[in-house]
């Protein structure tokens, strides 16, 4: 089990208040805070050893390469990947989605092909196939839900069929927490020849991933809700795949040889990290590896259990007022609670929230195919992380309490 109390101590901005109240981060599926292990990492990579990589030979230079791929084997390791070759870095879950879609998916899916995928997906896992499907002729088609929010997987076997090429889904939603059981979907998929495609934002931070039994060929995630900063994410393609795929981008380091009229390219993974990368922020995603595989995953996943067993029973209290979102059954579902209330209106909902210090999401998610099936303009949505507790759901609950009275009946 986790040290909540001495966890928190890692980071700083948990000390913060906001309107003279303690601040309670709930807003973890948007982005996570950092502990001080990781803001120091970036503070160490300017001050002792800032360099470019892979091109120099004097000591900065290589300090900066060994670190910055010694991140990347940290990475390989987290998600049970087999070889670093398979891991690029880039920006964000976003750029990972749209590189797949722009090397494999533009040379792959063609006229008459399907692209299948889900309800609940976030615009950067339903924006690049729509983009895709039209450029190529492919059509889209979408796994519906049920009422628990779960797939509605009854025929599964019907939707993916031989003109099937790519399922691309969520491994956990980031509006309903719904946690999809993606091996079986994957097994069902690769036995008519599909590839799939996992968007793994919501779940690396949360439990154990091993992309290796998980068997998908394409999987996505982000450093920023794992604790690492801004501006790094991570895509693992299994190497057989990514020996076949073009570059996306052209430029410096992701070259071998150069003429005036054609170029080769450079070993996997560099050929599809063309230019300077961002070095000291795959560093300190490294550095959140590191923290995260100190707690140990399974540690984590228990802990987000038992928050979201606790905020299940005490948003039953607001149940005339509130409606909770997703499965009840937390075997199915992360530590995502996303709410609405017909007395208030969401953003109103947050802003009375935020003056009791207490930081939640507001609005579509990047999911406005999901709220047009729940015909729902927006939600409010808390998320919990490994430094959140139960006294902070508490909070939340009360100043629920409060906003349902005051938006009721007024200040008096």
């Amino acid at each position: 089990m986790l040290d909540v109390n001495h966890i928190r101590k890692d980071f700083p901005i948990l000390s913060r208040t906001i309107y003279g109240k303690p601040l309670v981060y709930l807003d973890n599926a948007a982005t996570s805070q950092k502990p001080k292990s990781v803001i120091q990492s970036l503070v160490d990579y300017y001050e002792s050893y800032n360099s470019n990589i892979h091109r120099g030979v004097h000591t900065l230079s290589m300090e900066a390469t060994d670190r910055h791929e010694e991140a990347r084997s940290k990475c390989t390791r987290f998600i049970g990947a087999k070889e670093e070759k398979s891991l690029i870095m880039v920006r964000n879950t976003t750029e990972a989605i749209n590189l797949v879609a722009q090397t494999w998916g533009k040379y792959n899916i063609s006229e008459g092909d399907e692209i299948l995928t889900t309800h609940m997906e976030h615009h950067s896992n339903l924006v690049p196939w729509q983009k895709l499907a039209k450029q190529n002729g492919a059509s889209l088609k979408f796994i519906e839900l049920n009422e628990d929010g779960m797939l509605d997987l009854s025929n599964i076997n019907k939707l993916i069929t031989e003109r099937t090429k790519l399922l691309a889904l969520t491994h956990m939603s980031n509006v309903l927490g719904t946690i999809n059981p993606v091996k079986e979907l994957i097994e069902i998929a690769h036995k008519m020849g599909a590839k799939v495609l996992i968007d793994g934002a919501q779940s690396v931070p949360h439990m154990k991933v091993d992309v290796t039994d998980m068997g998908c060929d394409f999987f996505a995630f982000s450093g920023h809700k794992m604790l690492a900063p801004t501006g790094i994410g991570v895509l693992y393609v299994k190497p057989e795949i990514l020996e076949h795929m073009e570059p996306f981008l052209f430029g410096g380091d992701m070259v071998s040889q150069v003429w005036d009229d054609t170029a080769t390219w450079n070993d996997l993974p560099w050929k599809f990290e063309a230019g300077t990368p961002n070095i000291a922020d795959a560093i300190a995603l490294g550095v959140a590896v590191d923290y995260l595989r100190d707690l140990g995953m399974e540690n984590i996943h228990l802990h987000e259990k038992e928050l979201t067993s606790y905020a299940l029973k005490a948003f039953s209290e607001l149940e005339e007022d509130l409606t909770l979102l997703g499965p009840r059954d937390v075997e199915r579902r992360g530590g995502i609670m996303s709410f609405h209330t017909n007395k208030v209106h969401p953003h109103d909902l947050g802003t009375f929230l935020d003056h009791d210090g207490i930081a939640v999401r507001t609005g579509h998610h990047c999911a406005m195919p999901l709220m047009r099936s729940l015909e729902l303009p927006a939600t409010v949505r808390a998320s919990f992380y490994l430094y959140n507790t139960e006294n902070e759901i508490d909070k939340l609950i009360a100043s629920l309490k409060s906003a349902l009275y005051y938006f009721s009946n007024g200040s008096h």
